[in-house]
């Protein structure tokens, strides 16, 4: 029997409660509140009540703390005009927070394939709302993304994930701008056979992006590994550089990079160290 329970077995609601403080648990806008996507019902599709996207404040460690989980199981993660202003918003009264005196630190659960498409220029929106409201945030307190699985971080929510203080990821993560089906679709199967699982793992997955230094930590799918991950980052404060800050040395260096040569974990991972010739 394992000691320690899965983590990625987890629904978003689960996750959330996990990583707060036992009893500190305080959703915001939960499924009673019934504030549900105007979007899908005409066309068809059933929606939930929390839109998939779960908040909850409470503290971490004894510090006051949000924490906002993606329901993968939902139309895949996909973020809508509802289910990206409450992750927008509660980011952003985050910020309001540390700016009145009440430093609030983040974490945000991502198992999401990014902009929902029925949704489309409304969740583009609300995503671009996101990315604004983190960049804000991490000045005053970290905020750390955490990508587990089975649904990984794709799209514009891959961004999000970029700007984050921090990542954690398991093994049985993947994150990427563009999902293995789109890049099937546009360049070809040859390219990209979304198929392959031991191929997309070996270039999307959570060991390869931690061996290409673009997360901070590696974890087991369990739920003390990646709460102890957590810790230890939210434990680090804000950066004193973002890993964003560093684009025109990835600029520099894909202008360089050779695409008439496939990519396999060994590029991909001597191109973050800068030994990619």
């Amino acid at each position: 029997m394992r000691n320690d329970p899965s983590f990625i077995e987890l629904r978003a609601r689960q996750r959330a409660r996990a990583l707060l403080d036992d009893g500190s648990y305080r959703e915001l806008l939960d499924p009673f509140d019934e504030i549900i996507s105007p979007w899908l019902g005409p066309q068809g599709i059933v929606p939930q009540a929390d839109d998939g996207m779960v908040v909850a404040k409470g503290t971490i460690n004894g510090k006051p703390s949000v924490v906002i989980a993606i329901e993968g199981a939902f139309q895949g993660g996909s973020m809508g005009e509802v289910s990206g202003a409450k992750m927008a918003a509660a980011l952003e009264l985050a910020a309001e927070d540390n700016r009145n005196g009440i430093p609030t630190q983040a974490v945000l659960c991502l198992e999401t394939g990014g902009v929902r498409l029925q949704e489309a220029n409304l969740g583009l929106a609300a995503i671009a709302d996101i990315h604004a409201a983190i960049v804000d945030l991490r000045r005053y307190a970290p905020v750390v993304g955490i990508v587990a699985g089975t649904v990984g971080c794709f799209g514009g929510m891959s961004i999000a994930a970029a700007l984050c203080s921090y990542l954690v990821v398991t093994r049985e993560a993947r994150l990427g701008l563009n999902g293995p089906q789109v890049i099937e679709q546009e360049a070809g199967i040859e390219e990209y056979d979304s198929r392959d699982r031991p191929f997309i793992w070996s270039m999307t997955g959570g060991e390869v992006r931690y061996q290409s230094g673009l997360v901070d930590a590696l974890v087991g799918d369990g739920i003390h590994a990646v709460k102890q991950a957590m810790n230890t980052l939210l434990d680090k404060g804000v950066r004193r550089e973002e890993r964003t800050d560093k684009y025109p040395w990835f600029l520099e260096h894909l202008s360089r990079f050779d695409t008439r040569q496939q990519a396999d974990t060994a590029r991909i991972t001597a191109f973050f160290a800068g030994e990619e010739k």
